[in-house]
């Protein structure tokens, strides 16, 4: 065998071993489209907040309940469904090895958006903190009741249903365990 032939065979040898990288979007962050007024960019991130910029290509979300393919390129993609008031917005990815969700609230103000990441754990805390305060003190019962209505509307009002409510909490449990 010449040496052509066995450096052909080596090279098509290591071209079948070789794969192409898959990237993952772990974890990501929703910030104001710079280019697009009340639009929201969601941006893939590592744990530390800096910007992915090898994510690239279609990834497929799920968007208040409703099926997105949003396309990145360097770690941003753009949401292009304009806001016309403040509102949440639950977000989940899910590919073939994980699957990651974040509640964020939009706060729309002037002509400008800025987007608030909402804990589970807040989402847990207020009402329990509610019924705590109730039961220790009676006469705040009515007073906690005022205050979960309040809480209640808000959320509804806000465009976070009760499904997207204990969703946003069992998925930060599972998390946790």
């Amino acid at each position: 065998m010449s040496i052509k032939t066995v450096c052909t065979f080596l090279l098509l040898l290591m071209a079948g071993f070789a794969q192409a990288a898959e990237v993952h979007i772990n974890q990501f962050i929703l910030k104001e489209n710079p280019f697009a007024k009340d639009e929201v960019a969601i941006v893939a991130t590592d744990s530390a907040g800096t910007i992915q910029e090898n994510i690239n290509g279609l990834f497929n979300f799920t968007i208040n309940g409703f099926q997105e393919e949003l396309k990145f390129e360097n770690g941003t993609a753009f949401y292009h469904h304009k806001l016309d008031k403040s509102s949440f917005l639950y977000l989940k990815h899910k590919d073939d090895f994980s699957s990651h969700a974040n509640l964020f609230y939009i706060f729309k103000h002037d002509s400008k958006l800025d987007p608030y990441k909402i804990s589970w754990k807040v989402l847990v805390a207020v009402p329990l903190i509610l019924v705590l305060l109730g039961y220790m003190f009676k006469r705040f019962i009515i007073i906690a009741i005022v205050i979960f209505c309040v809480f209640s509307y808000f959320n509804y009002h806000g465009g976070m249903s009760l499904g997207t409510f204990f969703e946003t909490i069992f998925d930060g449990l599972k998390h946790v365990f």
